[in-house]
């Protein structure tokens, strides 16, 4: 192994260590944290991995290869159908749509119009590596915006296999030579045009094929062998070989990978392979996000600033506002717009592919493809600053001067109110309607509103953070206020209101973890109920008794967990102020805990209840018995 090997490794590793942490303590995610990494230590700043950054990126890029592969291990049949309108319409028309406007744009600056179809083309993908993994950050994935951004990027990135098949046929000059190792090695190089658009639907054939024919009696026979890192082994090799082939074909190995991944969604081999990949994906797709920012040529933007500028302002205009309008036609709620507008007005990684595959057909020259090329690593670098800029500064002043539903007339007044009705809210309501006790519910999901009252639930359509909603629904007569929301934010804002308006009202508050539920203990909140901690505590309880516990023993051990909890709940609140006076109290508490349920567990044979688990006592009391028969008879 080479010392220059090591050391570019060093290197990329302490940047991503000390660059990503920083990013997400100010809130900027993982994402922008490896960008701006790539970029210190980049060529054109820092210097450390020396002047090939865009070769580096090639070797990245199979990070991309392998999300992807995930990506069509996700897409089951049963999810395919569900998004079908959103995939092929919301999908179809935004590559289209955006298509048209920038060929448009390239025809106006005088290109052929086979350039101006393939660069329009080109720059209507979106970044599929970046936006996933900035909407899975911030939990944005099950969001109509997310799952629209989903299908958008999903329908791109098969939209990459067409385009590919048809750049052999907008050739306007002589194909180049040789671009890169890569192209040089294609097996298609030599071929008419015709000739390389039958060879690209031919290997596209054979993997669906190989896939269901081949790989997965392979992954059967290997499975059986029950050796873990064989079939890690293997899963690699169907990634790294597909990816070879593709190359050898000229296209893209991630698509490649990505059609091998639909192939196999419906194996039942799936979850083994995607949490086989995944180690693998996650590093490598750090590496390309810090790639991209290390191949970002300063040195070109510098030269020409406001063509590259202007560019980037352009072409990402044109996709936000094409996005926008699309979905408001889709009927998407004005948040949700934005965050899809937001999202995806960047130009994808497939560009990198694109723009090099159309420069080696002859289709596109350097010319174009360069500053080009700088304009994809700069929207591809700014995407996590404009998500940031939505969710920081344009939402919170625009969000909600949308026309909003008019909150419903409420008619009704009962003991309980509850705000918030989704899993966990609607338990509650169900269990106390069960035994005849009047609630009253809000939510501010227009949606789920209509859903439930289309089920024969009365739910109230409004924002409680409004006291005057609050009092309509009769808060100042209710006994208990139950908050079941999915926003710790919003939670905190509804028990101050509360707390300030209507102070005999008793509230009943759900916290996600520790840090929610010691901001509603100070905001004045005695019932804090933690959403995991009962289930887990069932959980635990019958693992326990799966284990052997009698079910006395298993119940005894909970209940002193939560009283355990509860006090620690309220002891370590105090302590908050200094961290490292709570992190070591907490560190007792635990040791405290332990140290209780051990003494607890070596006195239970004193605390036995024969009315626990009757039958399985009786049948050691048996066995005991029959074991002192025998002694005796022998």
């Amino acid at each position: 192994m080479s010392q220059e090997f090591l050391l570019q490794a060093f290197v990329y590793l302490v940047a991503a260590v000390l660059a990503v942490p920083i990013a997400k303590r100010f809130g900027l995610g993982s994402v922008l944290g490896y960008l701006i990494a790539g970029v210190v230590i980049g060529p054109f700043v820092l210097g450390l991995i020396g002047s090939e950054g865009e070769d580096v990126l090639h070797v990245a890029e199979f990070g991309v290869v392998l999300m992807l592969f995930v990506v069509g291990l996700e897409l089951e049949p049963a999810l395919l159908w569900r998004l079908r309108t959103s995939i092929v319409g919301l999908g179809g028309l935004q590559v289209l749509a955006t298509s048209a406007l920038l060929m448009a744009g390239g025809l106006a600056f005088g290109l052929p119009w086979q350039a101006a179809l393939a660069v329009g083309l080109t720059l209507s993908l979106s970044s599929t590596a970046i936006v996933l993994q900035v909407l899975n950050e911030k939990g944005l994935m099950k969001t109509a915006g997310g799952q629209g951004a989903f299908s958008v990027l999903l329908f791109q990135d098969i939209a990459v296999i067409p385009m590919l098949a048809i750049f052999p046929l907008l050739a306007v000059a002589p194909a180049s030579a040789a671009t890169d190792d890569h192209a040089a090695t294609t097996l298609v190089a030599s071929l008419p045009a015709w000739a390389q658009t039958l060879a690209v639907l031919g290997a596209v054939a054979a993997i669906v094929l190989a896939g269901r024919f081949l790989v997965r009696p392979a992954l059967g026979v290997i499975a059986r062998t029950r050796l873990h890192e064989l079939f890690t082994a293997t899963a690699l090799l169907i990634v790294i070989g597909i990816a070879l082939l593709m190359s050898q074909v000229g296209l893209s190995p991630a698509l490649g990978t990505f059609l091998a991944g639909v192939v196999l969604a419906n194996s039942e081999y799936r979850h083994e392979l995607e949490s086989d990949i995944d180690p693998f994906k996650g590093l490598l797709l750090g590496l390309f996000f810090l790639s991209v920012g290390a191949s970002v040529d300063f040195g070109l933007i510098f030269a020409q600033p406001l063509l590259i500028g202007g560019l980037v302002l352009a072409i990402m205009a044109v996709k936000f506002v094409v996005l926008l309008l699309l979905a408001r036609v889709f009927r998407f709620g004005f948040d949700q717009s934005m965050l899809l507008a937001f999202a995806l007005p960047q130009v994808g990684e497939f560009a990198f592919v694109l723009f090099s595959f159309a420069n080696q057909e002859g289709v596109l020259g350097p010319e174009i493809t360069s500053p080009l090329v700088a304009v994809v690593a700069l929207s591809m670098a700014l995407t996590p600053l404009l998500l940031q800029l939505n969710e920081r500064v344009i939402q919170p002043r625009l969000g909600t001067t949308e026309a909003a539903r008019t909150p419903d007339q409420i008619d009704e007044q009962a003991p309980v109110l509850i705000v918030g009705f989704g899993g966990f809210g609607s338990t509650v309501g169900r269990l106390l309607k069960a035994n005849n006790v009047a609630t009253v519910v809000l939510d501010n999901d227009s949606d789920r509103v209509d859903l439930l009252r289309r089920l024969g639930l009365r739910v109230y359509y409004g924002d409680a953070t409004r006291h005057d909603l609050l009092a309509v629904a009769g808060a100042a007569k209710a006994r208990l206020l139950v908050i079941a929301l999915d926003s710790p934010e919003h939670t905190l804002e509804l028990v101050q209101i509360a707390r300030k308006h209507f102070p005999e009202l008793v509230v009943l508050a759900r916290a996600f973890d520790w840090d929610d539920a010691h901001d509603l203990q100070e905001a004045g909140v005695q019932y804090v109920y933690r959403q995991s901690l009962d289930t887990s505590l069932r959980l635990g309880t019958d693992a326990l008794r799966l284990l052997g516990f009698r079910g006395y023993q298993a119940t005894r051990a909970a209940q002193t967990f939560l009283r355990h909890e509860e006090e620690s709940l309220r002891e370590l609140a105090k302590q908050r102020s200094d961290r490292t006076v709570y992190l070591s109290a907490a560190r007792e508490r635990i040791e405290d805990l332990e140290h209780l349920l051990r003494a607890d567990l070596e006195d239970s044979n004193e605390m036995r209840d024969l009315g626990w688990d009757a039958e399985s006592l009786r049948e050691e009391v048996r066995r005991s018995q029959l074991a002192n028969n025998r002694a005796v008879a022998d």
